[in-house]
This record gives structure tokens, C-alpha cells and sequence, in this order.
């Protein structure tokens, strides 16, 4: 029995269950409007979310929004969005204290006297971190999951990988709508893991919640699933993207030769650890004499790659167990990390950890306003797969959580008031036919239902079974590898020239494979793959100026 019934509509479709999603589908949801929850992954806590260790932006003594918009916008290296980072940091630190401190209950660390232990993180100027050990991201996924899992509003359901999304310039038969301005976004195409079967789902509004891109590179701490697919939906569909070319390294990834990339968290440099070369020399000094081992993300990775290539070494140490200035014992404040650590030999009580960079996060994606909507009507994008200019050219310091929490609330307040009440009265969630509530103003209330009928159920792009583990797996290596050498943390003109044939040649043969062969998800993964890395390199190619995250050496 299928999971989804085919054209089934829902007011509101989500995509994605990290932060972001999860926000969303719980502040409508308690508003009483009915989503349509789903995710790619067999379990739903498998993301990005659940594997951020360092913390969450809330406020520290004497601190104030002013100070957060300035370190905030230094780190972005002035590429931000002025509205965007006053919004975060204004409403971010109230929403974190209405949701997941009051609400929700995530359980962050608190001091002797009960107050909420605040950490200082790189190219913050004060303490205003809260955390939970070394697993913040988790104990915040896990708590909103359990919510939303108990909300009746809300269907999730696992295993659906999104293939394309419903709009109504590109799909209905019906000529005349396809004249209608806007283009809208009505729902999406979501492919059945387990069986393959491909469900038309509309939606009155659509929520692309899907993350982030680390896995087209060949070294991440992002999980299997962040591969852009979000963000290449969206630029089919017509929605403009920004910012592709700024793609976060973090400094410090776990050096292992099975390369497992687990995350070593920015914490532990706020704590006092301090990165060296295998000579024993502290090196942060040259590449910034005023911040040192706080300096922000993109300057810290450049400067271990720097290292690593006079030095010809596979890694650098980040010494903790030498300077550690924290108040609990080390494998009680970090926890996960001494565990990962210990796993492959290292004892960080007494030993450096072996450390190189490796990609962690995308400033750019999908352009939204302050509520997450995008330039396609009836399309909000949230969280890592969006661009609200917070960002700039290169992330501060556990800002990501706090974005993701507060536009996925604000997108949540905007679909709840584009209703003009609490929820849709008509027409039942997964109802086989929505009842027909018209709106004056394009983009607002439910979309009309013969806007639905005229968009046909999704034909199989081929006949042939092709699906090759080995030709799939050899595509993935050229585009991991392909973007680490050629549009990693260190790029040229050459490079970057290079990468766009590359995935050029690569995209032109992937579209004859993808069209004469049988969906799976394997394949739509593939594809999106191949896109979203052609979108960064080419835009990456286009930009001249080293900004941030983006360095061009000529």
C-alpha cells in the first residue's frame, strides 16, 4: 500500500526535517494547519541538525543585538544582508527562548547556579553561546522531532525523495493557465524509496527545507543527504539563487585515513585549544595577529592549508589538552568529540587532535525574504538550502542553527497568515479533491482547484532499467573530486575553468542517462549532484573578487 495517495493535496508540503523544517511544521501545526512532512532518509533526524556540535547564538552578558549584527557582519566579510542580520539578531535570541527553552525544553547546559552556561566561539567578541555537551544539534533535533511526531496536525513520512516541483508555468496542460501571472508553486513530485512509485502531491504552499551541499565534495562533515537538492529544484523552477560560489570549509574536520569527517567543533578553539603544526609551532599568529585561533572560518582553513602545503604534511593538531580554559573536565564537556577521537587512537586529555578542513556549510541557495519567501509564488525555502543574506561570504559561528529556527518560524507565521486565520477550513489534508477557496491576490489562501487538475502525474523520463552501481559511483567520484581539487578552499582561474567543462561534459551525459532510464533515487542524486555542482563552479568562475569563503589566487 503506498504511503502517499497519488494527487493528494495538503495547505502546506514540507520538505526537509532538520531545524528548520521541524520549526515550521510545529508552529503551524499548533496553529491548526495540516502539513504534509517529509524527508529523503529513512530516519528523520538524519541531517546536518543533528550532528552541529558547538551551540546556538542566544545572549550573553553584556551583550546586545548591535554587537551580534557586527560580528555577524565582519565575518561575512561585508556580503551580508543588513535587514537580514538585524532580523536574526533582534528576533533570533527571542524565538530561541519562546521555542526551545520554554516550549520544546531542549535541555542546554547550565552552571552551579542554574543560569544557562554560556561559551565563546570563533570571531564572536563575547560569550553568548548555549549549548548541550558537544551535541547541541542533536538534543535540539531530537526534542523537536518528539513534538512534532505527536502532533496531529502533522503527517510524516520517511523515505520520499523529492524529484522535481509542481508549477504552473511549466506542468498543466491547460494553456490558458500556464498564461497566468505569477508562476506558482503548487507541490511536488516525490518519489517512494521503497517502491519506486512516483506520487503527485499538491500543496498550497511548498517549504524547501532540504539543507545543505557538502557531499558533492570529497571531504564533508555533512551527512549523505546534502547534495543541493533543494536549491537545483528551485533554479529549475525559476526561483533565482544567490551567493552559489560561497561554500564554507571548516577548519577543523577529524583527520582519519577511513575519512570519516567528524566534526571538531569550534567550541574547543573558544575553550583555549590552539592549532599547530607538526613541528610544534603555533601558527594562527601570522595569518591574524588579533584573533588567532578565534579569527573567523574561512582565514583558519586557508591557514591550515597553507601549513599543510609548506610542510607537505596530510593534517595539522589542534592542541587542546595544553591550554584547555574551560571549567569541566574535558571528556565532560566534550563528550562526542573525545569519543570520536579515542575511537581512532587519540586521547585528547593528553594528546593534539589531528585536524584538516573539510566542507561544512552553504552561505548561498535559494533567495528569500525575512519570512522565507522566495521569488516563486507560493515557495518558501528555509535553513541551509536558503540564502537571507545573513550569511555573506562566510558563516559566523553557530549562526546556522539560529537561522534555521527563526525563518522557519517566520515562514510558519507568513503561510499561517496567507490563510487569514489559524488554518484552511476546507478542504482536508491528503483530500483527493481540495475544495476550490479562491483568492483575490495572487499567492495568497489555497490555490484553485483546477489549477491542480491540469498538471499531469509524472511520466518515467525512460524505459531502461540502467541503474549501474559502478557508472554511478565513478560520476560521484568525478564531481567529489573535481570540486575539492578545483573548487575547494584555494581556487584559480584555471581551476574553476577547468571544473565548468568538467561538469559541463558530465551534465550533458548524466541528461541521456537520466532520460532513457527508470527513476530510483540513486539516479535523481546523481543528478541533482552534477547540477548543484555546476551552479557553484560556474558562479564561482564568474566572480573575480576573494571575498570570504570565495578565494581566488591568480
Amino acid at each position: 500500500m503506498p504511503k502517499l495517495r497519488n494527487r493528494s493535496h495538503y495547505p502546506v508540503l514540507i520538505i526537509g526535517t532538520g531545524i528548520a523544517g521541524l520549526t515550521s511544521a510545529w508552529v503551524l501545526a499548533q496553529s491548526g494547519v495540516k502539513v504534509l512532512l517529509v524527508t529523503k532518509t529513512t530516519d528523520p533526524a538524519d541531517c546536518n541538525t543533528f550532528w552541529a556540535q558547538g551551540g546556538i547564538i542566544y545572549k550573553g552578558t553584556n551583550d546586545s543585538a548591535a554587537k551580534l549584527i557586527e560580528d555577524i557582519i565582519h565575518a561575512g566579510a561585508g556580503l551580508s544582508g543588513e535587514e537580514a542580520v538585524k532580523t536574526l539578531a533582534v528576533e533570533g535570541p527571542k524565538v530561541v527562548r519562546k521555542l526551545l527553552i520554554k516550549e520544546v525544553r531542549v535541555p542546554f547546559d547550565k552552571t552551579d547556579e542554574g543560569e544557562l552556561d554560556l561559551t565563546q566561539e570563533g570571531a564572536h567578541s563575547v560569550s553568548r553561546i548555549i549549548h548541550a555537551g558537544d551535541a547541541t544539534g542533536r538534543a535540539i533535533e531530537i526534542s523537536l522531532l518528539n513534538r512534532v511526531k505527536k502532533e496531529p496536525n502533522v503527517r510524516l513520512i520517511t523515505d520520499m525523495t523529492a524529484i522535481d516541483l509542481l508549477t504552473t508555468h511549466h506542468h498543466p496542460h491547460d494553456v490558458q493557465i500556464r498564461y497566468g501571472l505569477p508562476n506558482e508553486c503548487v507541490g511536488a513530485y516525490l518519489l517512494d524509496n521503497k517502491t519506486n512509485e512516483v506520487c503527485t502531491v499538491f500543496a498550497d504552499y511548498t517549504v524547501l527545507a532540504t539543507g545543505g551541499v557538502g557531499q558533492i565534495f570529497l571531504h564533508t562533515t555533512n551527512t549523505r543527504a546534502a547534495i543541493g537538492d533543494g536549491v537545483v529544484m528551485a533554479h529549475r523552477a525559476g526561483a533565482r539563487i544567490m551567493n552559489t560560489e560561497y561554500v564554507q570549509f571548516h577548519p577543523t574536520a577529524l583527520y582519519d585515513k577511513k575519512a570519516n569527517h567528524f566534526l571538531i567543533s569550534e567550541a574547543l578553539r573558544g575553550e583555549g585549544a590552539r592549532l599547530r603544526n607538526q613541528k610544534g609551532e603555533y601558527f594562527m599568529e601570522k595569518y591574524s595577529p588579533s584573533l588567532r585561533d578565534l579569527a573567523p572560518r574561512d582565514i583558519v582553513a586557508r591557514a591550515i592549508v597553507e601549513e599543510m602545503t609548506i610542510s607537505k604534511d596530510d593534517f595539522v593538531y589542534l592542541d587542546l589538552a595544553s591550554s584547555y580554559n574551560g571549567d569541566e573536565p574535558i571528556p565532560e564537556r566534550f563528550p562526542n568529540i573525545a569519543k570520536a577521537c579515542a575511537d581512532i587512537g587519540v586521547d585528547i586529555e593528553k594528546e593534539p587532535i589531528p585536524v584538516v578542513p573539510a566542507a561544512h556549510y552553504f552561505c548561498g541557495g535559494i533567495l528569500c525574504n525575512g519570512s522565507g519567501e522566495t521569488t516563486l509564488s507560493r515557495l518558501y525555502a528555509i535553513g541551509e538550502t536558503s540564502c537571507t543574506g545573513v550569511h555573506g561570504a562566510n558563516r559566523l559561528a553557530s549562526t546556522s542553527l539560529l537561522e534555521g529556527l527563526t525563518w522557519g518560524y517566520h515562514a510558519a507565521l507568513s503561510i499561517k497568515g496567507r490563510f487569514g486565520h489559524a488554518g484552511p477550513e476546507a478542504g482536508s489534508a491528503g483530500s483527493k479533491a481540495p475544495a476550490v477557496r479562491r483568492s483575490p491576490l495572487p499567492g495568497v489562501g489555497a490555490v484553485p482547484a483546477s489549477k491542480f487538475q491540469s498538471i499531469p502525474d509524472w511520466k518515467q523520463p525512460g524505459s531502461m532499467s540502467r541503474e549501474d552501481p559502478a557508472l554511478i559511483l565513478q560520476d560521484w567520484t568525478t564531481i567529489q573530486h573535481t570540486m575539492w581539487n578545483y573548487v575547494g578552499i584555494v581556487r584559480t582561474y584555471e581551476r574553476l575553468k577547468r571544473a565548468v567543462a568538467d561538469m559541463r561534459e558530465l551534465g550533458n551525459r548524466l541528461a541521456k542517462f537520466y532520460h532513457e532510464s527508470t527513476i530510483s533515487k540513486d539516479i535523481i542524486e546523481l543528478f541533482h549532484g552534477q547540477y548543484m555542482a555546476a551552479l557553484i563552479a560556474n558562479a564561482a568562475l564568474k566572480n573575480p573578487e576573494s571575498r570570504g569563503a570565495h578565494f581566488r589566487k591568480e
